[in-house]
C-alpha cells in the first residue's frame, strides 16, 4: 500500500514539474515574441501616424513620450503620412493632456497644426486606441503607423487588430527604457497585458 501511495506521489510531482515547464516555455516564448514584435519597423505609406501617449511633466514631454514624439515627427517628415495623431489624456491634477503636449512640441518643430490631430480624454493603451480610430472614421482616415517603444509594440498592434484598425509598427529606434532592470520589468509587464488581453472584452 506504502509503494502504491509513493508511486501515485511521484507520479503526481512529474505531471506537476511537466507542467511547470511547459508554462515556463510557454512564458519565454511570449516574451521572444514581444521583443521580436518590437525590433521590426514596418513603416509604410499610411493615412495617419498614431504617436501612443506617455507621462508629460506639466508642459513638457517625458522623456520616454518625447521618443515617440520625435520618431513620429521623423516618419512625417519623411512622407510616410500627412497627418500625425496624438493620443494621451490628462494625468491627475496635470494643465495639459499628453496630447496637447505632444502637439506644442511638434508645432515648435516646425509641424503645420493644420496636419495634428489629438484626442484628450484617453488614458490607457486600449482608450489611446479608441479614441484614435473614433478621429481616423471620422476623418475617413483608413491605415495608420504605430508609434511607441519597442516592448510596447506587439500590445499596441494586437489591440489595433481587435479594434478593426489596419496598422503597421514602427517603434522608436532609441528608447528611454535601456537599463537591465528597467526593460525586464516593462517585459515582464507586457507579459502579462498578453494574458490579461486574451479574456479581457475590447470595444
Amino acid at each position: 500500500m506504502r509503494s502504491g501511495r509513493h508511486r501515485r506521489n511521484g507520479g503526481f510531482g512529474r505531471w506537476m514539474w511537466r507542467a511547470m515547464l511547459l508554462v515556463l516555455a510557454w512564458l519565454a516564448c511570449v516574451a521572444g515574441w514581444i521583443v521580436w514584435i518590437g525590433h521590426r519597423d514596418d513603416a509604410q505609406p499610411a493615412d495617419a501616424i498614431i504617436v501612443l501617449g506617455a507621462a508629460a511633466y506639466d508642459a513638457r514631454p517625458s522623456p520616454v513620450f518625447e521618443e515617440r514624439i520625435r520618431h513620429g515627427l521623423n516618419l512625417y517628415r519623411a512622407g510616410y503620412a500627412p497627418v500625425l495623431l496624438f493620443t494621451g489624456g490628462y494625468g491627475t491634477g496635470a494643465r495639459f493632456a499628453e496630447s496637447q503636449v505632444a502637439q506644442r512640441y511638434a508645432v515648435r518643430q516646425g509641424i503645420p497644426e493644420d496636419a495634428i490631430l489629438i484626442e484628450t480624454s484617453s488614458r490607457t493603451t486600449l482608450q489611446n486606441l479608441v479614441e484614435a480610430r473614433e478621429l481616423m472614421r471620422e476623418r475617413r482616415l483608413r491605415r495608420a503607423i504605430i508609434v511607441s517603444d519597442p516592448l510596447h509594440m506587439a500590445r499596441a498592434l494586437r489591440l489595433c487588430r481587435q479594434l478593426g484598425i489596419e496598422a503597421t509598427g514602427s517603434p522608436t529606434p532609441s528608447t528611454r527604457f535601456r537599463s537591465f532592470q528597467t526593460q525586464w520589468k516593462f517585459l515582464l509587464q507586457e507579459v502579462y497585458f498578453f494574458h490579461r488581453d486574451l479574456v479581457a472584452r475590447v470595444a
